[in-house]
């Protein structure tokens, strides 16, 4: 046996009953607060993601998306983010802070480019007609990359830049996904800008 596991282990000291009655006489007097009439603000729940296959039977077309350049260069790693041209600042402001709720999300981890494409556009057709206004996509960190850098991530932007459908994107907030997800504004039913400004 050590010298360390000779020693005895300190017990916790007996509660004298004169500290006891000393502590209960201190707080006779006091009362408990009123209840607050503010809530604490619970974490929002949660979007359920939707499911990876593409849907049967669906009117999205690859071609709604070009491979080519968008109007919009992103760098991995960036806190990127785009909004069309007309829109006023406080709506890519208003998404970054979370004033839209999150209606449905798409993870999009452990696809290829082709699919990727391919359940972003059915994923996205299927917001917009159901009047969805902020949807997230998570495209992921790249942790688990060749080179530990977000492999989708641009191109996520690229294409999201080319529907006109979309009004504005930008990187989520921590509590959202962070750097590993975009949070993407789409155009309301109505379909002008005018209709998308608030």
């Amino acid at each position: 046996m050590t010298e360390k596991e000779r020693q005895p282990v300190p017990q916790a000291p007996p509660v004298d009953e004169d500290d006891a009655a000393l502590f209960r006489n201190s707080v006779r007097d006091v009362s408990p607060l009123p209840p607050s009439d503010k809530t604490s603000k619970s974490p929002k729940a949660q979007p359920p993601p939707v499911p990876r296959r593409v849907l049967a039977g669906s009117e999205t077309q690859l071609g709604d998306f070009s491979s080519g350049e968008s109007p919009i260069e992103i760098e991995p790693g960036d806190e990127w983010s785009f909004s069309r041209p007309g829109l006023p600042r406080q709506t890519l402001r208003r998404l970054r802070r979370g004033y839209w709720t999150i209606e449905a999300q798409l993870d999009l981890h452990g696809y290829t480019r082709d699919q990727a494409l391919r359940e972003l556009n059915v994923f996205l057709d299927d917001g917009h007609r159901r009047g969805f206004r902020c949807v997230r996509v998570i495209h992921g960190k790249g942790l688990s990359s060749r080179n530990q850098e977000p492999v989708l991530k641009a191109r996520i932007g690229k294409w999201l830049s080319q529907r006109n459908d979309v009004l504005a994107f930008c990187q989520a907030r921590p509590e959202d996904g962070g750097s590993g997800a975009v949070l993407v504004l789409l155009r309301s039913s109505g379909g002008e800008h005018g209709a998308d400004r608030g």
